[in-house]
C-alpha cells in the first residue's frame, strides 16, 4: 500500500524528486537511478581487468586518451539531453553524473595503466591495474597521496590534463546537469 504523501505538488526541495510520489515510489525511482549506472561501472570494471593492454603501442595510448574524452563529451552531451526529456529529471541527473564519472574514471585508469607498461619509468614505480586506479582516483579526488608519482614528461601531462579536467568536469559538469533538470522541471510544468 503506498503511503500517502498529501496533495500532489510540483516537487519535494529536499528529494529533488515530485511530491506526488509516495515515499516508497521515491526511493525504487532512485534505487532505479542508481541501479542502471552502477551496473554499467560494474561492466566497465570487468572490461578494464579482462581486456589485453600489456602489448599496445606508444601511439595508440594517445589516440585512446582522445577518443576516450570525445567519448565522455557525447555521452555526458547524451546525458543531458536524457535529463531534458526525463519525466524525474533529479533521478535521471543521479544516473546521468554515475555513469559519466565511472566511464571517465576507467578511462584515466585505462591510460594509465598503459603508459607504465608502454614505459615503466612513467611512474616513480610499475603499475598494475589497481594501482592505476587507485592512482586515477587520487588525483580525481584531489588527494594526492604521494605514494605514487608521475616522474616522466608524458605521464606528468597525462595527470595534467586529469587535473585540468577534473576542475571542468566538476565545475561544468555539474552546473550543466543543475541546469538541465531545472529546465526540464520548468518546461514539465507548462506542459
Amino acid at each position: 500500500m503506498a503511503e500517502p504523501t498529501g496533495p500532489a505538488s510540483p516537487g519535494d526541495k529536499e528529494s529533488g524528486l515530485p511530491g506526488n510520489l509516495s515515499r516508497r515510489d521515491r526511493r525504487r525511482l532512485v534505487v532505479s537511478a542508481l541501479a542502471r549506472p552502477s551496473l554499467i561501472a560494474v561492466v566497465l570494471l570487468v572490461v578494464y581487468f579482462l581486456i589485453p593492454l600489456d602489448h599496445v603501442g606508444d601511439i595508440s595510448g594517445a589516440l585512446t586518451l582522445f577518443a576516450g574524452i570525445a567519448i565522455v563529451v557525447v555521452l555526458g552531451w547524451w546525458q543531458i539531453r536524457k535529463i531534458m526529456a526525463a519525466e524525474y529529471p533529479a533521478a535521471q541527473a543521479i544516473e546521468a553524473l554515475t555513469t559519466v564519472v565511472a566511464f571517465y574514471l576507467v578511462l584515466f585508469a585505462t591510460v594509465f595503466y598503459r603508459m607504465s607498461v608502454v614505459n615503466p619509468g612513467s611512474f616513480d614505480e610499475e603499475l598494475s591495474r589497481i594501482d592505476a586506479l587507485y592512482f586515477c582516483l587520487t588525483v580525481f579526488a584531489t588527494v594526492g597521496f604521494g605514494d605514487i608519482v608521475p616522474v616522466g614528461q608524458a605521464a606528468r601531462v597525462v595527470v595534467s590534463v586529469q587535473m585540468v579536467l577534473n576542475l571542468i568536469f566538476i565545475a561544468l559538469g555539474l552546473r550543466l546537469v543543475t541546469a538541465a533538470v531545472q529546465w526540464r522541471r520548468r518546461h514539465r510544468r507548462d506542459d
